[in-house]
């Protein structure tokens, strides 16, 4: 059992993604890495918290790497190198100041690893957030342009390298720019010639780094979507594995991740050769200058430019700028990859919501529910038009069986309804509001879905069914406490107790259904393990799971996709026997693929070719000489 929507959270959605027709997940977002960078802090604005005590701490921590120089220089030139000789104290005492501010510096960098890590983290735990519940937002149809195993790669693994870069990138490109500031000022002081001639020296690499990168941010892309379609294939053969073994394709599917590894070894490789390239340019770049800055140093210091001190002080600085230098060629490769993964983040996030909530949606009042579909149309996104101006009123209270071929559209209808689709035209209504006027609360309590095979998340029996309960507030509630009721993106572990009240109810649940005798007879009761996507348990026992979860929601309005299309006879009639107490009273809209069940609903909808071909009760219908009669003449003939 599923609700009507997800649960969905549209208040962060920007209006200009609202209700975007044909709405598809783009592999990666266009933005540049500047533009990427700004929309990633306005989506976790943690990440920029408190920036500027961390900026200051670590202009201190910067500041502080120049001290050594400068020791070096004084204890040469005043200590040493002294007029009345080599002068012990003075070298001691400039020694234990440049310990001090040593000391000093490296606690300032300490303290800016940990305001950059908490700030990443809190950052990154927003971004993880905000790409889950879009993904939730999202409507089925837009979900489905993406394989489920890239989408979960979005969400974890993209996120993750963005991770890497802001916690360890971020970091050393924050104090290596800076360090590169001071020294370059230390430098001017010493010799603004020799600083000419590093910077000279280096402005030629700056620039084949800028244009450099633009490659290293294509080959970083291509190894994101490589990585996501690996997963994707990866992904899919775990879940159908069952399937690939029946069908003997274990070859096939082999050689189809096989190729989406090769794929992903071979972007990865081409990403890093760039990546040794320039980064090998920055070190024989740095080479050079250094011994530039040797021969022409010692020359101004045998012309008087330059006492011995200041050269070998110079040179320590030296080091000081080509070292972040250096380091800036793998930092800046580091954020290419960042940014890569980043857009593809940014690309679920900014994908319009085709099914949205309303800014003023109202909340609707409980009781009998009456379903009316007025001139609908629709048309799944660059396809034809599936259902042509159907018009039903179905009264509340009411069984209704929608049959029809397969195709017909019937099922199409029964997202409508469930609002897990809206309308290219027309209007579907719940007792004459429009159900885009509705808020997701409200048709959460309203309407229940039962899909033909029912899902069930991870754990026992009990909890799965306890998803149908509800708090004060509307909220789903696994052990029946408000403190359960915290996540509302989706299932978490159950609970290591739950409460009285709602193993009491649901055990009522399942004897007011006629299914305490199969619950006695599962290994553990209430507390039987259903394993991954409920695969402990036979198809027909996970779709008694799912209908006493939709019991205990109490809707006005279900909506069933009939559930014993595929079961063995005895657990059909526990199904039957379950239904039966499930929908006594209340409005219910069944897609019937067996015409058993529109014999025993109130009224019967016909679908052929996307129209209502034909509606009224099941005796009138069969006595017609129209669709109906022709069906249930020939279902008759098959049984007998």
């Amino acid at each position: 059992m599923t609700a009507a929507t997800d649960e969905r959270d549209v208040t962060d959605v920007p209006e200009d993604l609202l209700d975007a027709d044909g709405a598809r997940i783009e592999s990666t977002s266009s933005l540049g890495v500047f533009a990427t960078l700004r929309r990633g802090i306005e989506i976790s604005p943690e990440i920029a918290r408190g920036i500027w005590v961390t900026l200051g701490l670590a202009s201190l921590a910067a500041a502080g790497r120049v001290v050594v120089p400068l020791a070096v220089q004084q204890t040469i030139d005043v200590g040493i190198l002294a007029d009345d000789g080599p002068d012990a104290g003075r070298v001691a005492l400039l020694a234990s100041l440049a310990a001090g501010a040593l000391v000093l510096a490296g606690l300032c960098a300490a303290l800016v690893n940990v305001r950059l890590f908490r700030a990443a983290e809190a950052g990154l735990a927003t971004l993880r957030v905000k790409a889950f519940r879009h993904v939730h937002n999202l409507s089925t149809l837009t979900q489905n342009t993406e394989r489920r195993g890239a989408l979960v790669s979005r969400v974890t693994n993209d996120v993750d390298t963005v991770s890497l870069f802001v916690q360890w990138g971020g970091i050393m490109l924050l104090v290596s720019a800076l360090q590169i500031v001071v020294a370059t000022g230390l430098m001017i002081v010493y010799s603004p010639v020799l600083t000419a001639v590093v910077w000279i020296a280096f402005v030629p690499m700056f620039l084949v780094i800028r244009y450099g990168q633009k490659y290293v941010n294509r080959a970083y892309t291509l190894v994101r979507e490589r990585v996501g379609a690996m997963l994707g294939a990866i992904s899919e053969a775990v879940v159908g594995a069952e399937t690939v073994r029946a069908y003997g394709v274990s070859e096939r599917t082999g050689r189809r991740i096989g190729d989406a590894v090769e794929d992903t070894r071979s972007a990865q490789a081409r990403s890093q050769v760039l990546v040794a390239a320039t980064f090998s340019s920055g070190v024989l770049i740095s080479n050079l200058v250094l011994s530039i800055v040797v021969v022409v140093g010692t020359l101004l210091g045998v012309g008087g430019g330059l006492t011995a001190g200041q050269l070998v002080a110079f040179l320590f600085l030296v080091q000081l700028f080509t070292g972040p230098v250096q380091m800036a060629t793998e930092i800046l490769n580091e954020l290419q990859n960042a940014v890569a993964g980043w857009r593809r983040v940014i690309a679920v996030i900014d994908t319009p919501v085709q099914v949205a909530e309303k800014p003023d949606a109202v909340t609707q009042e409980r009781g009998p529910a009456r379903v009316t579909l007025r001139d609908v149309r629709f048309s799944y996104p660059h396809g034809p038009e599936v259902l042509h101006g159907v018009t039903l009123d179905l009264p509340p209270r009411t069984k209704v069986a929608v049959v029809g071929q397969t195709g017909s559209g019937k099922t199409t209808i029964a997202k409508l309804v469930t609002r897990l689709m809206d309308p290219t035209s027309g209007a579907v209504e719940l007792d004459g509001v429009d159900l885009r006027d509705l808020t997701f609360a409200s048709l959460r309590e309203r309407i229940v879905l039962v899909p033909q095979e029912g899902f069930l998340f991870d754990g026992t029996v009990l909890a799965n069914v306890a998803y149908g309960l509800r708090d004060s507030a509307g909220s789903r509630v696994p052990d029946g406490s408000a403190a359960s009721a915290a996540s509302a993106t989706g299932p978490a572990a159950e609970p290591a107790e739950v409460s009285p009240a709602t193993r009491a109810a649901v055990e009522r649940a399942f004897v007011e259904l006629g299914l305490s005798d199969w619950v006695a007879d599962l290994p553990d009761g209430l507390d039987t393990e259903v394993g991954q996507r409920g695969e402990a348990l036979s198809a027909g026992e996970r779709q008694l799971v799912a209908i006493a979860r939709a019991y205990l929601a109490q809707p006005d309005l279900l909506v069933l996709d009939e559930a014993t299309s595929a079961v063995d006879p005895a657990t059909e009639v526990r199904i039957a026997r379950a239904l039966d107490s499930l929908t006594a009273g209340r409005s219910t809209i069944t897609i019937a693929h067996r015409l058993s069940t529109a014999e025993a609903s109130d009224l019967v909808v016909v679908v052929d070719e996307g129209h209502v071909a034909e509606v009224g009760p099941h005796d009138e219908l069969a006595a017609a000489d129209g669709i109906y009669a022709r069906m249930h003449a020939s279902w008759i003939s098959q049984t007998r």
